[in-house]
This record gives structure tokens, C-alpha cells and sequence, in this order.
């Protein structure tokens, strides 16, 4: 039932996945993940981590609308709106061995959990996927030109090792029933009775 907090809960679980996946051994120091937008990029609190920078929603142009669900009553709801988000990975840390280490996890993480089950899309808000919901993350490609206009918007001085993301098909549910003449939907209840002559 994907509803208009999907979006946020999508980013929430893809940064849940890499802080409960993480074992501090593995790089002798604590972690930090958090989703940002474009001011957290400016006053950065995180030393050693990573950060989810959602930085374009689209709609999916090459994916047909898909129909609007049905209610247990038979009750048809407009169209689905179907989206990806694109999104920077962004790597943190103060000595660069570091940084590559956790570029090369953070890719090898979310590669092994591409399809994101309604479990951890459900993991940070409950109830915003039917349990038969999944999305699919993967690598997307981004220009150089890109990748530096987007620090370039976002204030930064100096470039750190980002990774593009997209993430497909979030299908967001209307909350509007659908019509045929845009009124007011009518329930009609019809008897039919055998008649005899």
C-alpha cells in the first residue's frame, strides 16, 4: 500500500540496513549513518560514516501506470504513482584507507540486499508497504559534470567519494477512489428476482 511516506521510509531503511549490518571491529572505529539534505552537507556532524543524500524523485517514465488498488469492499482507488529516487552514497572518514574500506562495504552491502522487502522497508515506520512489496536499489551512473554540480549546490569546498543509487519502483497508493466522470462515487446495490409471466 506504499502511502505518501514511503519516500522517507525507503531512505531510513537503506540507512538502517548499513548501521544494523555493520560490526565496529571491522574498522576499528564507530559508525555513523544518516539520511541528509542538502544543509547537513555544510554543518557535517559525521567523522566516520556514511550519509544518504536523496538529491531527484521521478517518475518512471518507462514503467506503465500501474492500477489503483482495490479495497476488501470492491472499491476502485485512482492510479498508483510509481517513482525512483536517486540518491548519493557518501563516504566519510578522516584517513582515506578508511574511506575506501567502507566505499568497498557499503557496495558489497546493499549489492547482497538489492530487493528490499516490506520487513526492512517497514523497519523504521510501520505499516507504509503491504508485505508483498519489494523495491530494487541498484548502482546508477552519474556524469562527472553532474556529481560536481550537485557538491557544487550542496556549499561544499571540497568533493568526497560519493556512490549514485537509484532506487525503483516505489509505488505511492491514492487515497482517492476512482470514478468515471470525476463525481462523487455511488454504491449501487441491484436485486434480481426471478419473474414469472
Amino acid at each position: 500500500m506504499a502511502d505518501f511516506r514511503a519516500i522517507m521510509a525507503v531512505t531510513e531503511a537503506i540507512i538502517n540496513l548499513l548501521r544494523s549490518s555493520y560490526v565496529p571491529d571491522d574498522f576499528n572505529n564507530e559508525l555513523e549513518f544518516k539520511v541528509f539534505t542538502s544543509r547537513d552537507f555544510t554543518t557535517n556532524s559525521i567523522a566516520n560514516g556514511a550519509s544518504l543524500f536523496p538529491y531527484r524523485i521521478y517518475t518512471n517514465g518507462s514503467y506503465r501506470t500501474p492500477a489503483g488498488r482495490i479495497s476488501g469492499e470492491g472499491d476502485v482507488y485512482k492510479s498508483k504513482l510509481p517513482l525512483e529516487i536517486h540518491c548519493l552514497i557518501t563516504v566519510w572518514g578522516k584517513e582515506a584507507s578508511l574511506q575506501n574500506t567502507l566505499a568497498g562495504w557499503i557496495m558489497r552491502t546493499l549489492e547482497d540486499n538489492a530487493s528490499l522487502p516490506a520487513n526492512l522497508l517497514n523497519s523504521v515506520v510501520a505499516d507504509v508497504f503491504f508485505a508483498d512489496e519489494t523495491v530494487e536499489l541498484s548502482l546508477a551512473e552519474l556524469t562527472t559534470e553532474d556529481l560536481f554540480r550537485i557538491w557544487e549546490v550542496v556549499g561544499m569546498n571540497v568533493y568526497q567519494l560519493s556512490i549514485p543509487y537509484v532506487v525503483r519502483i516505489i509505488e505511492i497508493d491514492s487515497l482517492q477512489l476512482k470514478t468515471e466522470d470525476g463525481g462523487v462515487v455511488q454504491h449501487r446495490q441491484m436485486n434480481y428476482q426471478n419473474m414469472e409471466s
